[in-house]
């Protein structure tokens, strides 16, 4: 997602303790907001503006300003605030009953009451919906939501989860207004009313304009008059032209590494600024357990043991990403470097040909790399065959890099085509559970067909339970080592947010964190 300059990237750590959540911040008290409205390109598009359906960066902006959640993260925080709650705690001695208490007086854009009604409806709906493009993946913990009355809601969950209150504090918990949704199916007008510090005017496949709501009360504080977002659909020459041009004022996601470095050469002349933060986004080279080829273990090893991600990061990426070596990336708490300890810290032919030769391969492995163009960052067809480089280079292999638009690239994926492809991740909250649970049994995001009993029957439930989240370091490092040994899947490369940023415009800075939230009421424009 950003620039990168080599900022240090500081620990972050989740305090998800029963009770550590309470007290209100500060709240907007609907105020609206005031100032000159702002324009903000991005290549991605907005797939869905029902929360119950969007699983993507795009929709998830829209969401995190849109709608509200029960808690927010914080500018530059890991541990959820009370958003539209007034409080949430955990009650009893296992994290199984999770007890929110909202706030006096909060209502939709369009004025009207959001209860627990509103909360409990918006749970149940996502769940039973249960959208192959939406967040219900991420709570199957979840066993029922009760209201005793209009202000108090309480989550039953079927088994203990210390990291409920991060997952219902990002987009997958946004609240709805029962009087405006369907109970059973989607949202078929591209229309959202929600109760965040926005509502959405008007959206089109060129813009989503997006003005304050009067009626907003949480922590937000508004610093501009509204947000028109265009989209620029994978084209970042046109992005890049835009903001130099100052169509729009702010790039966010989607400049190659090139047009970054070139901004970054000329910006004193042309008023304009690459400003850095920090991520947690993340990318994997795939491997279907289930193919002739990928699927054999000497295969991947050896792939492992030639793959160059200095030479990646240096000659693709320009220094706008740096290597990762383990599924939980730096930053996250229980990130270790498996790969690296397991594979060393240089390309070696001599390993990977044993590897190969313990598998008892000793000609040229014949392998396709896929890739899909612009979904997973605007240089991923270059990486996959800069990869494929690295892997012929040894003599080993025989591989190519082949590209397919992102809408055929997931059927194929489903339908288990490809041996070797690339999966990009972007957190849904900032713990070292969203690196892990969801890429392991039924379900899982990856479509691998990879199974480890251990890690879906033991470490992923005892690492969720776990309330001291520092307590889990043990499990995770196993967990980082069983994949490291089993090479499921190769960690590549841990991205820096940028974006690019006119003169004039201001609290860039408080948008780009491992939150990942991209916070409109920040910006402000002279």
């Amino acid at each position: 997602m950003k620039i990168r300059n080599q900022w240090p990237i500081l620990p972050l750590v989740v305090g998800l303790a029963s009770g550590l959540l309470t007290g209100c911040g500060t709240e907007g008290g609907g105020s609206g907001g005031s100032g000159s409205d702002v324009v903000l390109g991005m290549s991605d598009d907005i797939l869905a503006t029902d929360p119950a359906s969007g699983y993507d960066p795009g929709s998830w902006l829209l969401f995190n300003n849109v709608f509200q959640s029960l808690l927010s993260f914080p500018n530059g925080g890991t541990e959820p605030q009370p958003e539209a709650a007034k409080e949430c705690h955990f009650t009893g001695t296992q994290t199984k009953v999770y007890r929110c208490t909202l706030k006096d007086g909060l209502k939709f854009s369009n004025g009207e009451p959001l209860t627990s009604k509103d909360v409990k409806f918006s749970f149940d709906r996502m769940l039973g919906i249960n959208d192959d493009a939406g967040p219900a993946i991420m709570f199957p913990m979840l066993d029922k939501v009760e209201t005793p009355d209009e202000k108090t809601v309480v989550f039953r969950l079927n088994t203990p989860d210390a990291t409920f209150p991060s997952k219902i504090a990002s987009g997958a918990g946004s609240i709805v207004n029962h009087q405006q949704y369907d109970g059973k199916e989607l949202r078929g007008d591209g229309l959202a009313v929600g109760s965040g510090p926005y509502k959405l005017d008007t959206i089109n496949d060129n813009q989503a304009v997006f003005s304050s709501n009067d009626h907003y009360k949480g922590t937000a504080e508004i610093h501009n008059g509204g947000v028109t977002l265009k989209f620029f659909h994978g084209d970042q020459a046109a992005l890049k032209k835009a903001v130099k041009d100052g169509t729009v004022d702010i790039a966010y996601r989607g400049l190659t590494a090139d047009d970054v470095a070139d901004i970054e050469e000329d910006g004193t002349a042309s008023g304009i600024d690459v400003v850095e933060g920090s991520s947690a986004e993340v990318q994997h080279l795939v491997f279907n357990m289930n193919d002739p080829v990928a699927g054999k273990l000497g295969v991947r090893r050896a792939v492992a043991h030639l793959i160059d991600r200095e030479a990646l990061i240096r000659d693709v990426h320009q220094g706008t990403a740096i290597p990762l070596y383990s599924l939980i990336p730096a930053g996250i708490a229980g990130h270790n470097t498996a790969f690296f300890d397991t594979y060393g810290p240089r390309p070696s032919t001599a390993k990977a040909r044993a590897a190969l030769r313990d598998e008892g391969i000793t000609g040229k492995v014949k392998l396709t790399l896929w890739s899909t163009p612009s979904r997973y960052g605007p240089a991923t067809d270059d990486e996959l065959q800069a990869i494929a480089g690295q892997l012929n280079a040894s003599g080993l292999f025989d591989a190519r890099m082949k590209s397919v638009p992102f809408e055929q690239y997931e059927k194929d994926i489903a339908a288990g085509k490809y041996g070797v492809y690339v999966k990009g991740w972007v957190p849904d909250y900032p713990d070292a559970d969203n690196f892990t649970a969801p890429f392991f049994g039924k379900g899982n995001v990856l479509d691998n067909n990879y199974a480890n009993r251990t890690i879906t029957g033991t470490l992923i439930a005892s690492t969720a339970a776990e309330s001291n989240r520092s307590a889990t370091d043990k499990d995770y490092d196993r967990l980082q080592d069983i994949v490291a040994e089993d090479v499921p899947l190769l960690p590549v490369w841990q991205g820096k947010q940028y974006a690019v940023v006119r003169d004039g415009v201001y609290g860039l800075e408080y948008c780009l964190d491992a939150s990942t939230v991209f916070r409109f009421w920040e910006l402000s424009k002279n």
